[in-house]
């Protein structure tokens, strides 16, 4: 398709968390016997009965212990919450029956930090594989998990090696974000994010030109079209990583970046193309919860060649999972039983499925 292809944001988001785990033996060692313990209910009706009538009388939920699988994502921290959620059932348990492991004081104190290094992780995680997440959602979670992790905290005693190997895997594998030209001009032309979220000045320069040199192109092209005015785009849903994860618990870092970047005075240009740039660039960002689509239809006139140029960049997904989740309800809907549909049938069924859901979620809210 001649279309430039970029490796998805959260598939690597997890190589970096599989590595962090890997990094320190005392978590390897916790992370295994949690393994353990998990598995015997899993594999024992009659234990996982005995630990719900525990629950029952300890006056809590019944719930069940999630096993940790290899191919899917954060689920060794879902196995680790699990654990630290019934706690003390299991600890009645084990004081009249046998189990293969139960993890030491020790342990149980690394699981539960384990857990809150990992949450943001999580949160990144869910919130770039929604289908409005897109390329400018990338800089942004990556300077921000920077900072979460190079913040060095009273709780981190016995965890410094999984969070010190987190923050260099992620410095290591997204290395290249910034000088990317889909990463950078995306992030600059959302107005929630604009250039504040650079951590090299270089960096930030390099996109700059390159957004300049976008919306040259675009300016060109307008100017060789003669077509009759078009009727006023409808903007798609969008909301992006900061309004998926508004209540998470290191959001606050996206507004304390913000407020650290003071935009400076800019020179004045003699470009028209560059003074429109720098102006845009110079204003105030908007809040994370509002759509930047919406933005840009309300300054389409204003500044065209820069809305175009927006249009043309916000598309583009950040990971593979909007597409997988299609292929998935295609799947469901086209399978050995129903075989005989037309192409036609199956897109006017998928299209329906997705803006029921979409409808239906608005509703709700």
């Amino acid at each position: 398709m001649g279309v430039q292809s970029l490796g998805c944001f959260a598939h690597t988001l997890q190589l970096v968390v599989i590595q962090g785990l890997l990094a320190q033996r005392s978590i390897i060692d916790a992370v295994a016997n949690a393994r353990k313990l998990v598995g015997h209910f899993k594999h024992s009706p009659k234990a996982y009965s005995i630990l719900e009538d525990i629950q029952k009388d300890l006056h809590m939920p019944t719930q069940r212990l999630q096993q940790d699988v290899s191919v899917r994502w954060n689920s060794t921290q879902y196995m680790m919450l699990s654990l630290l959620q019934q706690k003390r059932p299991l600890s009645v348990y084990a004081a009249d029956h046998d189990l293969p492991c139960m993890p030491s004081a020790n342990q149980w104190a690394l699981m539960e930090k384990a857990v809150v290094v990992l949450s943001p992780f999580e949160e990144l995680t869910r919130a770039v594989s929604a289908a409005t997440a897109s390329a400018a959602d990338v800089i942004p979670a990556i300077t921000v998990l920077k900072r979460h992790l190079s913040r060095e905290e009273s709780t981190d005693a016995g965890i410094k090696t999984m969070k010190r190997t987190l923050l260099e895997a992620v410095t290591e594998r997204f290395d290249y974000a910034e000088t990317e030209p889909i990463y950078s001009v995306a992030t600059l032309v959302d107005p929630r994010y604009k250039d504040r979220f650079f951590t090299s000045p270089d960096h930030q320069e390099l996109a700059k030109e390159a957004l300049i040199r976008e919306v040259e192109i675009m300016e060109r092209k307008a100017g060789s079209e003669v077509s009759a005015e078009e009727p006023p785009r409808k903007s798609p849903r969008r909301g992006g990583v900061g309004c998926a994860a508004a209540n998470s618990s290191f959001v606050s870092l996206y507004d304390e970046i913000l407020e650290g970047n003071v935009v400076e005075s800019r020179p004045v240009s003699t470009s028209a193309v560059v003074t429109q740039v720098e102006a845009y660039l110079a204003e105030q960002t908007i809040p994370r919860s509002e759509n930047p689509l919406h933005y840009w239809r309300a300054h389409a006139t204003q500044r065209p060649a820069l809305a175009d140029t927006a249009m043309k960049f916000l598309c583009a997904p950040c990971t593979s999972v909007d597409s997988e989740r299609l292929f998935s309800a295609v799947s469901n809907v086209l399978d050995e039983k129903r075989n005989r549909l037309t192409a036609d049938k199956v897109q006017v069924l998928v299209f329906i499925k997705n803006n029921l859901h979409y409808t239906l979620k608005k509703s709700v809210q």
